[in-house]
């Protein structure tokens, strides 16, 4: 089957308006030490104007910028957290 005129320019519409407005994805990588260990403290979703992030246990946090979500997983037992980006950067 193939498509009309309109209906391939809609697909294409759709496909681009998806590429574009797709969220970004990034771990947030909690390190401890200098290079000694580390573990995915959990996983993000960055859209314009917010972020959503999933932790263990089902623990959710909503955020407008990626510096709180670092400083949420931040700890001060000689532990850092940051934000590594998967796919296209920000």
């Amino acid at each position: 089957m193939s498509l009309t005129p309109d209906q391939s320019e809609y697909h294409q519409f759709v496909a681009e308006m998806i590429t574009e407005e797709q969220p970004r994805l990034f771990a947030v990588l909690r390190e401890f030490g200098e290079y000694e260990d580390a573990e995915i403290a959990a996983w993000g979703l960055a859209w314009e104007d917010h972020i959503e992030v999933i932790g263990p246990h089902g623990v959710r946090l909503s955020s407008d910028s990626a510096e709180r979500v670092v400083r949420r997983f931040s700890r001060g037992d000689d532990s850092s957290a940051r934000l590594v980006w998967l796919g296209r950067e920000p």
